[in-house]
């Protein structure tokens, strides 16, 4: 474990994961238990300000997508979603009257409920249509389900086949689900979001370390920047510590609040 923070300089989680690993070896398996470990260097954790898109970088990033990623990537963006989140999401979840989406079982196995751009309720409209003649043709050849969470399936033994729980980002191909062994299609992997939206940065030709997250971040800078109070911002986040929702309000700060000496010369 000093190892791992001395030489190989790793993360404080990284030490961790490897620390709850071991702990839980001696523990479970071996019925050892550790005790307390002494003279164990900790890594220490790091507080980093959040990579930010500015409103023209997230402009310039979408224009070089097209089709099912760039909607996602709007959507991500648009509603401050995190990237499971939007892979994740059924069709139940997506209210286009009420404009609003809700996110189930999130970080921390929460529910909330965050909003769906006015901009983005026609696009996703015609994107569940197509989503929904997919499911009739995979109902017509006997498959057409979709994974349940928890004991769902058993509850409720058809919901599985509406349209309804479907995905809405649904996968390419479908795979045998649960001890039938009947087709069912998954939700679209993560990296195939995340994969595009990293080309796109890369045409665009922004210089910035961003991933897709950071379009979540930008969500709630720019909501920041406009006026809406910081309370909203974590509802719509769905973070449980208003402290992690104030380190947005640190990215702006650092840049508005203060003039440069330089600039009054």
């Amino acid at each position: 474990m000093n190892h791992l923070a001395t030489a190989k300089r790793v993360a404080a989680s990284t030490q961790s994961q490897a620390l709850n690993a071991i702990v839980f070896l001696y523990d479970q398996v071996l019925a050892k238990p550790l005790g307390q470990m002494t003279h164990l260097k900790r890594v220490q954790q790091r507080h980093r300000v959040p990579v930010v898109l500015t409103t023209d970088e997230v402009k310039r990033a979408l224009a070089m997508m097209d089709r099912t990623p760039r909607l996602m990537a709007e959507l991500i963006y648009g509603a401050g979603l995190r990237v499971h989140e939007c892979v994740t999401l059924r069709i139940k979840d997506v209210d286009l009257a009420a404009r609003t989406v809700s996110v189930r079982n999130s970080k921390g196995s929460k529910d909330r409920t965050t909003v769906l751009p006015e901009r983005l309720v026609a696009p996703m409209q015609q994107h569940l249509l197509r989503v929904a003649a997919l499911h009739r043709d995979d109902l017509a050849r006997g498959a057409g389900l979709a994974p349940m969470p928890d004991a769902l399936a058993r509850k409720y033994p058809s919901a599985s086949s509406s349209l309804a729980w479907q995905y809405a980002f649904p996968s390419a191909v479908v795979r045998p689900w649960g001890a039938s062994g009947r087709e069912a299609r998954w939700h679209t992997s993560d990296s195939t979001i995340q994969r595009a939206f990293k080309q796109a940065i890369e045409r665009a030709e922004i210089h910035k370390h961003a991933s897709i997250h950071c379009l979540r971040h930008s969500f709630a800078t720019h909501l920041l920047a406009a006026g809406t109070d910081i309370r909203t911002i974590q509802l719509l986040l769905g973070h449980r510590s208003l402290q992690t929702t104030m380190i947005y309000t640190h990215v702006l700060q650092v840049t508005r609040s203060v003039t440069s000496p330089f600039d009054c010369l």
